[in-house]
């Protein structure tokens, strides 16, 4: 089970990440459970969305001790640098299509409120999360956020651009923008046309009244195809954490395998 949610080339991409076990006065305490274990359990949890309590004792550590240490990871943000290594490594070998890339969002309910919270639009004002993401011409992650549902997608298409890591190529200088981007009406905005121009991407952000839906599926579907596989993380169908930080973890993690599978194919 743990070699199965934990193979071999994704645990020695977290060892990179990982931050030292703190040091135990000799003679006292419990074992403390192996980071693999750990691992496993948290990766368990993301993709089913069982609750830290409902945590089978085939992993070795307990739920709260599993919670325990993705709290002490999350603080430290470890989540995201296996994604930028995994990116990193799909860049050397020249698997990131960067020549069109893909805006988008996805609205999930938040069942406990918390925070980055907002009244969803489409919800009937429930308080809900979003989910940003800009894609490579695959699908591939590259790019994530989080804010509360009422944030419009216009607001993130920046610092989502801003946020893009130098990833490496297979030949020259890293790599942080795309050739050109595609986004749905909901970043129909001059001034985003505008600011894309200036750092010398080219933008097909769609025009309301213009473009009809049929059109805009032709180079957006990977996009969508991508919210579908984060649906593959069960913890991300609905926002159960109260803590931002918790909820983009598990983001993040799911951001993670996405590019993993594809690393391994």
């Amino acid at each position: 089970m743990i070699e199965r949610l934990v193979p071999d080339g994704l645990w020695e991409l977290f060892q990179r990440v990982v931050p030292e076990a703190p040091t135990r006065p000799q003679g006292g305490g419990r074992r403390r459970h192996g980071d693999r274990e750990v691992l496993a359990a948290i990766i368990f949890v993301a993709t089913t969305g069982c609750t830290w309590a409902q945590l089978p004792p085939v992993f070795g550590p307990s739920g709260p001790t599993a919670h325990r240490r993705f709290t002490e990871w999350s603080r430290a943000r470890v989540w995201a640098k296996p994604h930028r290594l995994v990116l990193d490594e799909l860049g050397s070998r020249g698997e990131l299509d960067w020549s069109r890339c893909a805006i988008d969002s996805v609205n999930m309910r938040a069942l406990k409120g918390g925070d980055l919270t907002g009244p969803n639009p489409v919800d009937r004002g429930k308080k809900g999360a979003k989910i940003h993401l800009i894609t490579d011409r695959a699908g591939l992650p590259i790019s994530m956020a989080i804010s509360g549902a009422n944030l419009h997608d216009s607001q993130a298409l920046q610092p989502l651009i801003r946020a893009i890591p130098p990833i490496r190529s297979r030949r020259g200088r890293r790599r942080r923008k795309p050739g050109k981007l595609h986004g749905d009406k909901g970043y129909d905005y001059n001034h985003l046309r505008r600011w894309l121009r200036e750092r010398g991407i080219i933008h097909r952000l769609a025009r309301k009244g213009v473009e009809f839906s049929k059109r805009l599926g032709r180079h957006r579907w990977q996009v969508e195809r991508t919210m579908a596989w984060l649906a593959g993380c069960r913890r991300l169908h609905r926002r159960y954490e109260r803590k931002a930080e918790h909820f983009l973890a598990f983001a993040g993690i799911a951001c993670a395998l996405i590019c993993f599978r594809r690393l391994t194919k």
